[in-house]
């Protein structure tokens, strides 16, 4: 059985480039929080608006997009910092659980993937960062399809690429509106809840919901 990752924030740390950035740039400290909770819906919110209008480009040109506006909303011209974000969007850390729960499952026989709006170079250099794509069998891109999630059409790379029906599929997410995207789709879903959010009134709630993978790892046959 497949078993299927979102990337940004359920495998990997959104907020660690603001956090980190924050260390070496102390004026900074008093704004991270608020940037990168601005960042992060700004990024989502273009994805879908593009896919929408048909207006595709890379998930990097967005999220540089984003934080352009992001910053400049709040008022902060700093290049130097503006650059620290970025080179740290692209080798954000994993989450503490996240190396050994996927071992973990990986031993239990099943095959891992991740799904992402993230572009190709993105996904290689946050990954590989981490320290855990070599542990992926693939490395799924919407960018091969110029659209983002949650488009139908994104979800049904899993099934070329692993070869199976969506029902063997169980997808990963800490986003409420991929998980609906998966569950719509046909695959059974469990909700990486991280920051114990309440479920938005969405079609195709989350078959489990979890604070952490380890968590997940009991629901995994």
């Amino acid at each position: 059985m497949p078993l299927i990752f979102d990337v940004y924030g359920t495998l990997l740390d959104v907020d660690a480039a603001a956090s980190k950035t924050a260390e070496k740039h102390p004026s900074f400290a008093e704004h991270w929080a608020d940037v990168s909770a601005a960042w992060r819906h700004r990024q989502l919110s273009y994805s879908w608006l593009r896919s929408l209008m048909g207006r595709y480009t890379s998930f990097w040109q967005i999220t540089m997009d984003a934080l352009d506006v992001t910053l400049d909303e709040m008022g902060i011209n700093e290049p130097q910092l503006r650059q620290h974000l970025l080179d740290l969007y692209y080798q954000l850390p994993a989450y503490d659980e996240v190396a050994a729960q996927l071992s973990a499952m990986s031993a239990k026989g099943h095959a891992l993937g991740v799904l992402s709006n993230g572009s190709p170079d993105m996904l290689a250099g946050g990954l590989t960062s981490a320290g855990i794509y070599d542990q992926l069998d693939h490395v799924l891109s919407v960018d091969s399809l110029n659209c983002y999630k949650p488009d139908p059409r994104v979800y049904e790379m899993v099934l070329k690429a692993f070869d199976c029906t969506a029902e063997q599929v169980t997808f990963f997410s800490s986003n409420n509106w991929d998980i609906a995207g998966a569950g719509s789709f046909g695959f059974r879903t469990i909700w990486v809840n991280r920051g114990g959010k309440t479920w938005d009134d969405l079609p195709e709630p989350p078959t489990h919901i979890v604070s952490s993978l380890a968590e997940a790892v009991r629901l995994i046959d």
